[in-house]
């Protein structure tokens, strides 16, 4: 048995709690349609506000959509939602129930499960895997359409342990137009090359800013970078979504910026953008 080489040998070896968890680790994800990992070169690009925001247009639109943060050291998305107290258990059951954000948007996070908000996450490689492995397996998402991964800046241990765990998850890039965020952007590119996942897109976070006394554009941080820089790779181009005071100030207060800003630029970038993920749901529901 020791010099046994065959699969069924190597399931027998493994710890049944292990076995329990990869059962439902590929049952959970059978349950979702479509997984977006986002990314970022660097940080200070808005990837966690993009990854918020998206999740909420897309529900906005009737889809069911999980928000899944997987920044162990710097978890915003219960923040930036508005999100108050601590994930609980099913009931009836053993695994966690994702915090409601509305009918159709739910999210987990490290702080979901931290009684102290502001205690710092001290852990390394292994510890981190086993925790993104833990909010799939571990997490009654239920049937979703979507289910949107926020991963800390980098090439890290976080951006690659849910490459390995959730294999058809489609990487997408947060850049800021300037040249020194798109230098790291390029990492993060070469980064989805080697582990062979196909980018699904960039997005160009910051593109402008529109005067609200004289009504002119502003290029804060430049404009078209993300989009040359998504050219010269061969890499679709999602949009640009201009800054907006209010969208930062939606974020530190934790309210819906797509609610009470309807008519504004952003909003409609968020939604046109949440119209190029849902179209592969519309595409997947006819084929």
């Amino acid at each position: 048995m020791a010099n046994c080489k065959s699969d069924t040998c190597s399931i027998q070896e493994k710890d049944p709690a292990m076995q329990e968890r990869e059962q439902n680790l590929k049952k959970a994800l059978s349950k979702i349609k479509h997984k977006f990992l986002i990314m970022s070169g660097k940080g200070g690009v808005g990837k966690t506000s993009v990854a918020v925001n998206l999740g909420i247009a897309l529900g906005h639109k009737g889809y069911k959509v999980g928000i899944m943060d997987v920044d162990l050291h710097g978890p915003d998305v219960p923040r930036m939602m508005g999100l108050q107290g601590m994930a609980t258990a099913c009931e009836g059951g053993n695994k966690l129930a994702p915090m409601r954000y509305s009918e159709n948007i739910t999210a987990m996070s490290i702080e979901c499960v931290m009684p102290n908000k502001d205690e710092a996450v001290i852990w390394r490689g292994p510890l981190k895997h086993s925790a993104i492995s833990q909010f799939i397996s571990d997490v009654e998402w239920g049937d979703l359409d979507f289910l949107i991964i926020d991963s800390p800046p980098g090439t890290g241990d976080e951006p690659l342990s849910v490459a390995q765990t959730i294999v058809d998850a489609r990487p997408i890039i947060v850049t800021t137009p300037q040249e020194i965020a798109l230098s790291d952007v390029r990492k993060s590119i070469n980064f989805c090359k080697k582990i062979q996942r196909e980018l699904f897109g960039l997005i160009e976070n910051m593109s402008g800013y529109i005067c609200p006394h004289c009504g002119q554009n502003v290029d804060l941080f430049g404009i078209g970078g993300g989009e040359k820089t998504a050219k010269a790779f061969g890499v679709n181009f999602l949009g640009r979504i201009p800054f907006d005071p209010n969208l930062v100030k939606a974020g530190d207060e934790g309210y819906s910026y797509q609610e009470k800003f309807a008519e504004a630029a952003a909003s409609t970038a968020f939604s046109q953008i949440a119209d190029k993920l849902a179209a592969l749901s519309l595409a997947s529901s006819t084929a």
